[in-house]
């Protein structure tokens, strides 16, 4: 297993828009790289980024929680 963590301060979306649907569901393959999420600080978007392959088990926090550097967004099953 392997963590996500927040690369900064901020609120942690698990879609890039009201309206669209989530970058990827519990249960479903991620590749290294993938965007999962984006963290938003004063207004500024940053991608959050698996970095490793293997199925997204669970997220740790909630879609539009606040998170802190360091804190974990999501766990990974590695393959």
């Amino acid at each position: 297993m392997a963590e996500i963590q927040s690369p900064l301060p901020g609120v942690f979306y698990r879609r890039p828009g009201p309206d669209k649907d989530p970058y990827v569901q519990e249960g479903e393959r991620v590749e290294s790289g993938q965007v999962i999420g984006m963290v938003e600080v004063m207004k500024q978007f940053t991608e959050v980024k698996s970095d490793t392959s293997g199925t997204l088990e669970r997220f740790v926090v909630e879609d539009s929680a606040m998170v802190n550097p360091g804190d974990a967004l999501a766990v990974v099953a590695q393959d």
